[in-house]
């Protein structure tokens, strides 16, 4: 991976979490000075807000240990599981998180039940990017087995010269 692309990766990463924090301070804002309406449920609405953007936050910091593990040539180690676990585990939250948005909003929607089953259909969604980022995982644990393998091997050859 290159330079450009890594520091590409790392702008992005650092523009998405200013705007996860922003958005964090903005639902911290409101739940201090906004008076809820009574057409929604905003409280909580306001407090999964904030812990949706912990989970996101949690990623974005993974990826960039994994981004940078990618630039230094050490992704195909045994640390890099701890960061793809988290992030997983930071995927599901969100998915969690979405399903409890989900629910606080279905009861407005009883004239128009489509909508929170295409909510749920989104929370299926995300926890199907949590598999698929669990697939990636087995692909990076056969990796590293075959790394270390070759390291073995490496050494072998290296002894009989």
């Amino acid at each position: 991976m290159g330079k450009l692309m890594v520091s590409a990766l790392h702008a992005v990463l650092v523009v998405v979490l200013a705007g996860t924090v922003f958005v964090q301070a903005s639902m911290v804002w409101a739940l201090a000075n906004d008076p809820e309406d009574g057409s929604l449920p905003l409280t909580p609405l306001r407090v999964i807000t904030i812990l949706g953007m912990v989970s996101a936050q949690v990623a974005l910091v993974c990826v960039w240990q994994l981004v940078t593990m990618v630039r230094r040539g050490t992704v195909f180690s045994h640390a890099a599981f701890r960061y793809v676990d988290i992030v997983i585990g930071a995927i599901v939250a969100a998915a969690l998180v979405w399903f409890a948005v989900t629910a606080l909003n279905a009861p407005g929607q009883r004239d128009d039940p489509g909508v929170t089953a295409i909510m749920g259909g989104i929370g299926v969604a995300i926890l199907g990017v949590a598999l698929l980022v669990l697939v990636l995982r087995m692909l990076l644990a056969q990796a590293v087995a075959r790394d270390v393998e070759a390291s073995q091997m490496q050494a072998e050859l290296d002894e009989v010269i």
